[in-house]
């Protein structure tokens, strides 16, 4: 499981892209897991560096626990929120 840091917005997005991608090329298995639970602050880039990261694993399965309710909006805003496999914080309270 990979997780994502408290911050991701236009500031961070560059570096915190470069580490994911390189955490995701280490990662082995059809399924990648992203834990959000510690993003607090969301922006557009947020979205941005996601999406880049899983354009380099198109073949493989994304689930985003623990989104921010903030990021999940977002996403639905974009059209994008199936793409990136977002499960809501509140919906894995319940099944963890």
């Amino acid at each position: 499981m990979l997780h994502l840091p408290a911050q991701i917005t236009l500031s961070e997005a560059r570096q915190v892209r470069d580490t994911l991608l390189s955490q995701i090329h280490a990662e082995t298995g059809a399924e990648l897991v992203l834990d959000a639970s510690a993003l607090t602050q969301v922006d557009s880039a947020t979205l941005a560096v996601l999406l880049a990261c899983r354009r380099q694993a198109p073949a493989r399965r994304w689930v985003i626990q623990g989104a921010p309710a903030q990021l999940s909006d977002l996403a639905r805003l974009y059209g994008v929120d199936s793409l990136l496999g977002l499960q809501a914080r509140a919906a894995q309270s319940s099944g963890v």
